[in-house]
Formats: structure tokens, C-alpha cells, sequence
């Protein structure tokens, strides 16, 4: 029913943008190792202008960045061994020296390396062990989304219209209806108003209402922790604007937040409506008065890896599962995942994939899975580039931007990072000639450590 009462904000108020669980930066590994928190730290939001200049921005910008990426990446293949080869040690003697160190459950732990070129493996310790991923989970995501969705995949949303247009009166409600874009800001409102006026809309009788009913009403995911609420991720929902911001907080009814912030932004183009906001669902069939599209897929998931955002993984996942199930439910997201990478030849012995991001503690993959995934994506030339373009890159931005700063491995290394306070993990590529991955999981787990055996591992691979 039609509501004029204000969305209740959720008590955490914010600065606007994606959360991650990644807990903050590293240390230098020159640094002494300092006690690291049970509870990773929320990273900075994005603000709801840098999500509209992405979308404006997604269409030009992709094919300049992939360039970019491909000639860093034959670069870096091309660059000489920064040490000599004679009398050198074995690289896998080398590969295990760096992963030792201490306050980190060995056995718990899991490495790959593959040698791209030669298809062979070239390290294994516990391949097949299934471990915590943490956010590692997104590249299994990303797998299935390209590989079902493609990269050029978008998401839309649209003004519906119960009623009919009368000179410039619209008599009848106006509808905002989600499909599940992390990325819709208050600038696509704004658009969605423009275009209403562009047909003669003067004026509504009836009420703004926001239509989430394209995916279930479940705010967080299966097998997380009670903080993660609003800390690790805004409340899912399909529709959401600005990562469910609302005057300033995270609203939890972010579908009734969004129908609030739709009807100011309607008076503000000059389009006077009468009736209050609320709740409410499109009529099935109808045709959209107006609509906006997100990014292409493969723009989306620079968010979702490079920096590592949960919300905008676990709406991915849901509309996965609403488009190939029409059933717009975490469950039904991870069936198609689980299916994907049957399908994709990716081994899914001792496999959970429970939600998108990573945050479940009933998720489980193994560094041979991880591997695989990256191998695969490699070898297609359709999916090489997305995946390229979605990973940090190594002291340059995103999750690994104040890592691997100095060194061979700056810039050389593309990679998604994870982080939790029982896993600590980190699976790339390093200089296009290695598809790496390491698991660490607790207890122990020193997130310090971990980092540092992870970064030492592939600086040992840079080098080569």
C-alpha cells in the first residue's frame, strides 16, 4: 500500500558506495605484524556520482582499458629474470619457501600454479582440500555470468505506468520497477524523470511505488554471520539506489528508499505528483513508460573483483538466478553457478557454492577449481579480456593497490584477493605466463602472514 512514512534507515550511517569484506590494505611487509581483527574493516563506500560517471563512462572506456591491460601483460611476459638462472633453486623449493611462515594452519592451506603456455601444473600442495575461499568466491561468480549471461549483458530498470495519460496528467500510480542493478544511482532517476517528461508528463494523480518482486525478500544470504547486515553488504533487495543509501544511511527497505528518492527526484524535474510513495507491483505485461540500463556485465564486475564488492555480487547472483530459473533467490543463483562450471569442464569434487561474495561460512572451493577457472577463462578469447579487465592489478588499484608496490611483481600481477577473519587468500595471473591461486584458512590464521606468504609467492613467479 501507498506510504508516505520515511524508509527506516538501519542505524549505521555511511559515507555512500559499495562495501567489501576485504579488511583494509596490508601492511609493507617490512612492517612488524600486528593482531588483526575478528571483523574485517567496511571499506570506504562509493559515492552515487562515481556510479553514474562509471555507467556514462562503461561503453568507451572498456576496449582503452583492455588495451592497456593486454600490452602490460606483454610487457611483463617480455621483461628478463630479475636473477640469474645458474645454480639457482628449483622453483617449487622456492614456491614452498615463500609460503612458509608462521601463526598460519599449514594444512589448511592450499596452493596451484599452472604454467599457461605449457598447460602443466608446476606447484600443488593440497590441491583438492576444500577451503574457505572468502571473497575468491567472486571469480566463480564471474565465471558464470560470462559464460551464461556474456560480458555485454545489461540490467535494466523500469518506470511502469498503471493508468493513462490525459493532456500532461498521468492519472494512475507510477511504478519503479528492479531487476537487480548494483549500480543504479540517483542520476538514473533523474534520467527516468527526463524521459518521462519527454512524453508530456506533467503531472501524476497517483502514488510512486517501487517493485522489488523480481527477486525474493531475503536481505542477506545463507550462512552469514548476524554483523554481516549492513557492515559487509547493504540489504539485498531488486531494487536499490545508490547501494540502498538513503538520506544519508543504509536503509533497510531499500525498494521503498528507492520509491521515496524517485518521486522527490520527479518533482524536481517538474513533474508534480500528488499521491505519496509505497510499495506496490507492476502490472504483469505492461510496457515501460521509460528505462535505464547498467554498465555491460563485464564493467560490473570490475566492482564485484578488482573491488570486491559483496552487495554487487550477491545482486548478480540473484538476478542470475531470476533470469536462467526465474527464481530470484540466492539458491537459485548458486544452481546455475554449480552449473556453469560443471559445464565449463571446472572439477567441483568437495565444491559449496552457497552465495556470491564469499561471506557464507558454508562456502567451499579448492585451489585446483580456482585454477581451473582461471585456465579456462584464459583460453577463450571471449572471456580472457573481461577477466583481465575485472582483476586488481598488483600496486596499481583496487584491493591490491598499497600491495606489492616495489618489486618485480608490481604491475605484473592481475589478481582477486580475499579476506576474512578465518580465510586469507589470493588468485591471479602473473605476467600472462601463470594462473596461480593460494588458500589459507584458520585456525591459525594471521591475515599479516598470510599476505606476506602470498606476496612473496608471486614475486617468486614474477621473477621467473
Amino acid at each position: 500500500m501507498p506510504s508516505n512514512r520515511a524508509p527506516q534507515p538501519s542505524g549505521r550511517r555511511t559515507g555512500g558506495g559499495p562495501v567489501r569484506h576485504e579488511s583494509g590494505h596490508p601492511n609493507s611487509v617490512a612492517r612488524r605484524p600486528q593482531r588483526v581483527a575478528a571483523r574485517a574493516r567496511p571499506a570506504a563506500r562509493v559515492s552515487s556520482s562515481r556510479l553514474w560517471r562509471m555507467r556514462q563512462q562503461a561503453t568507451e572506456s572498456f576496449p582503452r582499458v583492455l588495451g592497456a591491460l593486454l600490452c602490460a601483460l606483454a610487457l611483463a611476459a617480455a621483461t628478463p629474470a630479475a636473477s640469474a638462472r645458474a645454480g639457482e633453486v628449483p622453483l617449487t623449493a622456492r614456491l614452498a619457501q615463500a609460503l612458509a611462515v608462521p601463526n598460519v594452519n599449514h594444512r589448511r592451506s592450499a596452493a596451484v600454479v599452472v604454467d599457461l603456455e605449457a598447460g602443466r601444473v608446476i606447484f600443488a600442495r593440497n590441491p583438492d582440500v576444500p577451503l574457505a575461499p572468502a571473497s575468491t568466491e567472486k571469480l566463480a561468480l564471474s565465471f558464470a555470468l560470462l559464460t551464461t549471461l556474456g560480458p555485454v549483458h545489461r540490467i535494466q530498470t523500469h518506470v511502469v505506468g498503471r493508468g493513462g495519460l490525459q493532456g500532461g496528467t498521468w492519472r494512475g500510480d507510477l511504478i519503479l520497477k528492479g531487476h537487480g542493478d548494483p549500480t543504479l544511482s540517483t542520476g538514473d532517476l533523474r534520467a527516468l524523470a527526463r524521459r518521462l517528461r519527454t512524453l508530456g508528463i506533467r503531472r501524476v494523480t497517483g502514488s510512486v511505488l517501487g517493485d522489488e518482486s523480481f527477486f525474493d525478500l531475503r536481505r542477506t544470504a545463507p550462512g552469514w554471520k548476524s554483523w554481516y547486515y549492513n557492515d559487509q553488504s547493504a540489504p539485498l533487495s531488486a531494487l536499490a539506489v545508490d547501494h540502498a543509501l538513503h538520506r544519508g544511511a543504509v536503509s533497510s527497505e531499500p525498494a521503498l528508499a528507492a520509491a521515496s528518492a524517485f518521486r522527490r527526484v520527479l518533482v524536481e524535474a517538474g513533474i508534480a505528483v500528488t499521491g505519496p510513495y509505497g510499495l506496490g507491483r507492476a502490472p504483469a505485461g505492461a510496457d515501460p513508460l521509460a528505462a535505464v540500463s547498467s554498465p555491460p556485465l563485464l564493467q560490473v564486475l570490475r566492482l564485484v573483483n578488482r573491488e570486491s564488492d559483496n552487495f554487487t555480487a550477491e545482486l548478480l547472483l540473484k538476478h542470475l538466478g531470476a533470469v536462467e530459473l526465474g527464481s530470484g533467490t540466492t539458491a537459485a543463483g548458486a544452481v546455475v553457478v554449480t552449473r556453469a562450471l560443471r559445464d565449463g569442464g571446472i572439477p567441483t569434487a568437495g565444491v559449496r557454492f552457497v552465495d556470491g561474495s564469499g561471506l557464507s561460512l558454508l562456502d567451499r572451493l579448492t585451489a585446483d577449481s580456482l585454477v581451473a577457472i582461471l585456465v579456462n577463462a584464459w583460453r577463450d578469447p571471449l572471456l580472457r579480456g573481461s577477466f583481465l579487465s575485472s582483476l586488481a592489478v598488483a600496486g596499481r588499484n583496487g584491493t591490491l593497490e598499497r600491495r606489492l608496490t616495489h618489486g618485480p611483481a608490481t604491475g605484473r600481477v592481475f589478481a582477486k584477493t580475499g579476506t576474512t577473519s578465518r580465510s586469507s587468500a589470493l588468485t591471479g595471473y602473473v605476467a600472462g605466463r601463470y594462473a596461480f591461486a593460494v588458500l589459507q584458512n584458520g585456525p591459525p590464521l594471521s591475515t599479516w602472514w598470510s599476505r606476506t606468504a602470498q606476496d612473496r609467492f608471486v614475486t617468486v613467479l614474477a621473477r621467473q
